[in-house]
């Protein structure tokens, strides 16, 4: 079986990070991407897909750091969905792409979606690699750490 996601596209927002008790980082952005086509008159039509996307531990910082809104990014990752039911008692339900790798595909200035964060890390979650540089092309993910790898 095989769940994998890859995607290029524009930040919708600057990444948001918290850190869990645990001291592991999270980060979460919206990430959109866009399809053109031509409809039956023969005019050019856009569609854009708006993706949630979480990335763990080093790749949160490395996210806070470098990450900005408009910025091209390519991603991988797993598709997820979470639930959780708010202050008035409503089951609100997440789809979400939890990213292993990502490398910016540009550099790009940029100013400033729910408020929705994991309070758990997820038992394959992948640790990042510290050697993901802001001006990293493509190549390979890695495999996520076995679950008893982790420092918690």
């Amino acid at each position: 079986m095989l769940n994998r996601v890859t995607l290029i596209g524009r930040l919708g927002k600057d990444p948001e990070v918290r850190r869990l008790e645990s001291g592991a980082a999270v980060a979460k952005f919206s990430l959109a991407t866009s399809e053109t086509y031509k409809d039956k008159e023969g005019n050019k039509q856009e569609t854009t897909e708006w993706h949630n996307i979480i990335v763990w531990r080093t790749q949160a910082e490395i996210a806070e750091k470098y990450l900005k809104k408009g910025m091209l990014v390519y991603l991988e990752g797993k598709l997820t969905y979470r639930e959780y039911t708010d202050k008035d008692n409503q089951k609100k339900y997440f789809t979400e792409i939890v990213a292993s790798d990502f490398r910016m595909l540009e550099r790009r200035e940029g100013g400033g979606g729910g408020n929705y964060f994991p309070s758990e890390e997820p038992a394959g979650a992948n640790r990042g690699s510290a050697t993901h540089e802001p001006s990293s092309v493509m190549g390979d993910v890695g495999e996520p750490p076995a679950t008893d790898d982790l420092p918690f």
